[in-house]
């Protein structure tokens, strides 16, 4: 094996004109922009980088490659070339900045634009993230974030920042050698402004990042494909940059050559279909077809044909799977789903239900194990592998028993929805019921759907009691998913932070009861309105026994 020392800017231009390609068994580009500011800080600071592991691609035996995430010169035809095995992640994102080009990955269509902070600290800051889980207060959320970036050495691109004379974009300075602009942008006017060497030298490191040496180790040409991925699966399996199912799709590529373009069209289709799966969900269920378990240790056993026929048959069954989620469950996306596994466990189900009963419980599994968290949890994998072991037994009493064992009970109960938040499973299938009855965004008439297309009536997670009036309040309590309804984002905006005692008399009045009763709102009797800023905590009771009721309800169909 050979070593090689290349700078970052020669890796770059490598990439560019097609000197170094993937292989087709490489995993797609993960990284989100965060993972790509910590690697320039790294870089800026020095730190080590790890290495680059290629190999020398055989000229006799032309090797199936894959698409990197970003677009690249048109490769030369019959050029030698290295393949990439180990610093995927790392280079694409370099290229991305230094070329200033879009990565092709999911939620991704603009470049990542990465700032630098000439007025940093010369100390390391932590980089604390912020998540924006509902819209009702994004701004403010946003600006918190700008606020905690103020003393980072890079960070993330927002209007704010970017406004800010001392924060300039990385791709720009990597991409020219004059530091004149920047300093006039940041208000250095001459050499005698004090800032004037501190920004220069700050700006000049931060060019030198194109300098950093990577060592790269250089696999030799006649080394075969099976070998090479056997290098590839102990590499990668060292650390925990890459998952089982990666290290598994390493070796099904291995034996089947063009199995990957496969993968990715199914994984089209589902994505169309409303389910964002990932390509390792897809081999996970190829190897449940093929081994009637879901652990990859007996992929290297699998012939190619072997392959092949799993491949139709996991095809045929996720299929399926989609289609009963969408039409007998309720969960037509992703958004709803609480683990991939549940549509490995149908996919494998496949016609085995044809009774109307049978398909009635099977629905209620679905219902209860993605409600409850059936894998969601510790040990996901040791759960489907019983899961899948109970087609052969007593099917779905065996799964229901299991998941009494799991969890206790299986129904509803206030201490279940008390204190639970947006990103619980619950939250989930309260929505799925209040779909089925047919609730509506109030305003708009639109049946409340993720899938709206227009940004007015998109659904947004509305606070029944508005965040800035429950003062003095615990986040759970605010946040608590009987405080939470679904309505259009124009008709949220509208809202804004109005009392309920005001804006839901004027809802009633306008569109009926019936507009807050298929959301749940209890509706006051006589005088007690508790609807009234002082009585949250009797709203929150009232509606949570209603909750709790039609939940029960829609679980039993």
């Amino acid at each position: 094996m050979a070593r090689q020392e290349f700078d970052i800017e020669e890796l770059v231009s490598q990439i560019q004109r097609g000197a170094i390609r993937l292989p087709e068994m490489q995993r797609g580009y993960v990284w989100q922009g965060t993972k790509v500011r910590d690697l320039l800080d790294s870089l800026y600071r020095g730190y080590p980088s790890g290495t680059i592991l290629t190999w020398e691609s055989p000229l006799e035996a032309p090797i199936v490659t894959g698409d990197f995430a970003i677009d690249v010169d048109k490769e030369i035809p019959h050029q030698r070339y290295q393949l990439l095995l180990d610093g995927q992640q790392r280079l694409t994102s370099l290229t991305a900045i230094i070329r200033g080009k879009p990565v092709k990955v999911k939620n991704r269509i603009n470049p990542i634009e990465i700032l630098f902070n000439l007025e940093h600290p010369d100390y390391i800051t932590i980089h604390t993230e912020i998540d924006i889980d509902d819209e009702d207060n994004a701004e403010d959320t946003i600006e918190e974030k700008d606020e905690l970036q103020k003393e980072m050495t890079f960070a993330l691109s927002s209007k704010k920042l970017k406004a800010s004379p001392h924060w300039v974009a990385v791709g720009e300075v990597l991409n020219t050698n004059d530091n004149k602009e920047f300093l006039e942008a940041a208000g250095v006017t001459g050499w005698d402004d004090p800032r004037y060497n501190k920004y220069n030298d700050r700006l000049i490191k931060l060019r030198n990042i194109k300098s950093y040496k990577y060592d790269v180790y250089v696999l030799d040409s006649k080394k075969s494909y099976a070998e090479v991925t056997e290098i590839f699966v102990r590499v990668n399996s060292s650390g925990v940059r890459l998952k089982g199912s990666d290290l598994a799709l390493a070796q099904i590529t291995a034996k089947w050559s063009g199995s990957l373009k496969l993968f990715e069209e199914y994984q089209k289709k589902c994505y169309e279909a409303g389910f964002d799966i990932e390509i390792g969900t897809l081999v996970r269920n190829l190897v449940v077809f093929a081994t009637g378990q879901s652990q990859f240790k007996r992929v290297n056993e699998l012939s190619t044909e072997a392959l092949k026929e799993a491949w139709e048959k996991s095809k045929a069954g996720f299929d399926y799977a989609m289609d009963f989620l969408k039409s007998n469950v309720g969960i037509d996306s992703s958004i709803l789903l609480s683990s991939p596994y549940i549509l490995i466990t149908v996919a494998y189900f496949k016609n085995n239900h044809s009774s109307p009963e049978e398909i009635a419980n099977l629905r209620k599994w679905v219902l209860l194990a993605n409600m409850k968290g059936r894998y969601s949890r510790a040990s996901s994998e040791t759960y489907l592998n019983k899961d899948l072991k109970a087609k052969n037994e007593n099917g779905l009493d065996t799964m229901f028993t299991d998941l009494r064992a799991q969890f206790g009970r299986l129904n509803v109960e206030a201490e279940d929805i008390t204190a639970i938040d947006s990103r619980s499973n619950y939250f989930k299938t309260m929505f799925m019921a209040f779909r089925k009855d047919e609730a509506k965004s109030w305003g708009d008439g639109l049946i409340i759907s993720f899938k709206h297309s227009s940004v007015k009536h998109k659904i947004q997670f509305h606070h029944i009691f508005p965040k800035s009036l429950l003062k003095g309040q615990n986040e759970e309590k605010i946040n608590d998913i009987s405080n939470l309804a679904f309505i259009g984002g124009g008709v949220n905006r509208e809202i804004s932070n109005k009392e309920p005692s005001d804006y839901l008399e004027v809802i009633k009045n306008k569109y009926g009861e019936k507009a807050l009763t298929l959301q749940q709102i209890p509706i006051p009797i006589n005088e007690e309105n508790f609807w009234e800023l002082g009585k949250y905590d009797v709203f929150l009771t009232k509606r949570r026994a209603l909750i709790i009721a039609r939940l029960n309800e829609f679980l039993e169909g």
